[in-house]
């Protein structure tokens, strides 16, 4: 297990920092955040004109070939510089899963428009509850001749507002209970019966409420097979984890960076305070759990990455991250003191991702108890 990165993945990780430090500054950022879209178009286009949003696709559909592995290194660099947008829930959500279940017809369809920037994807799984769990799925789709009609709700769809796709998952078999009985769609967003409202939050995150009402969906455009939507969902779930661990990691290498200059910049009482005990301890504190955290996330990356069983690895990087992604930010505020509990400082914008990075694939709580049950417990 080496986790030394290969020449191609660095030079992905030195191009991607600099592009991303140009095009996206902390005032754009902070700018997005209020902006109803939530993202900056064109410069989703830069990114697909760099190859970004194919990465590992097959040139058969318009991608680079690029390994799991190289989208992870990626995601930490838009991790770095917080890269408010749909990337993760058009590539990270819904575009792997369309790679490893699509029939061919569904993947020459969405695949090349995703590489190319002209289509924005969402997830449309959770409900109500806000928990990433099969137990809490009601929303209902019944089979009607060659279609089926969708009806329920959706909760915290990233992106919907703007997407034009949604992967739906669905109750197809009413009398079965938890993971069985669901099927995943692909659904056009501008389908009749289908309305979405953009919920605020303090992140500016695009977080949505999605309401089907009679939306008609051809059995054509069902992912993977009828009733085993719980295949996708697992797959999509270990996928999109580790992406997000790594972008959780790469937010909390770039305020460990900042917070680290700013202690050796700041003086007082004629000292840099990083001379000071109480400072250099909570740095090395910080840099531990930084260090720990990119290796948590790099090992059930590589598992994943080589088709290894990767549950608990991936259970245990996502607990970590959301733990120390709030607490590096925390202790990073206090370094700075009183300014870096104010909206303009740059360290609040990545403050300000960690309740929705947390929830975002499941909480704490939830990948604590998958440890355990892998543990036997």
């Amino acid at each position: 297990m080496d986790f030394d990165f290969n020449e191609q993945q660095s030079m992905l990780k030195t191009m991607a920092r600099d592009f991303l430090a140009g095009v996206c500054t902390k005032t754009r950022v902070r700018e997005l955040e209020k902006d109803e879209k939530g993202y900056d178009p064109d410069m989703f286009s830069k990114m697909a004109e760099l190859g970004w949003m194919g990465l590992i696709f097959p040139e058969d559909y318009g991608g680079m070939g690029a390994e799991f592995l190289d989208l992870v290194v990626l995601m930490e660099e838009m991790g770095r510089n917080i890269i408010p947008g749909p990337f993760f829930s058009t590539v990270g959500l819904c575009a792997i899963p369309i790679l490893k279940f699509g029939t061919e017809t569904q993947k020459k369809k969405y695949l090349p428009a995703v590489a190319e920037g002209r289509n924005v994807w969402s997830l449309a799984y959770t409900e109500i509850s806000g928990r990433f769990s099969p137990v809490d799925i009601n929303c209902m789709a019944v089979a009607d001749g060659k279609n089926y009609v969708i009806n329920g709700e959706k909760w915290f769809a990233p992106f919907a507002h703007i997407a034009d796709y949604l992967l739906v998952i669905c109750r197809t078999e009413a009398a079965k209970a938890d993971t069985d009985g669901l099927t995943a769609f692909l659904v056009k967003a501008g389908t009749r019966g289908i309305k979405t409202e953009l919920i605020p939050t303090v992140s500016g995150d695009g977080q949505c409420r999605i309401r089907f009402k009679n939306v008609i969906v051809s059995k054509r455009d069902i992912l993977g097979k009828l009733g085993q939507g719980w295949k996708v969902i697992n797959y999509l779930m270990q996928h999109a984890t580790i992406l997000k661990c790594a972008e959780m990691a790469g937010a909390c290498e770039a305020v460990l960076e900042m917070t680290q200059a700013y202690a050796k910049d700041r003086v007082q009482f004629d000292k840099p305070i990083g001379s000071f005990m109480a400072i250099q301890h909570k740095l090395v504190d910080m840099l531990i759990d930084v260090e720990g955290l990119q290796f948590v996330v790099h090992n059930a990356a590589w598992l994943v990455s080589i088709g290894a069983r990767a549950d608990m690895a991936v259970s245990l990087a996502k607990a970590k991250a959301n733990e120390v992604y709030q607490r590096v930010c925390i202790d990073g505020i206090k370094i700075h003191g009183a300014i870096g509990f104010t909206m303009d400082h740059d360290i609040g914008c990545y403050f300000r991702r960690v309740k929705a990075d947390e929830f975002m694939l499941g909480d704490t709580d939830l990948h604590l108890e998958k440890v355990a049950g892998e543990m036997g417990l």
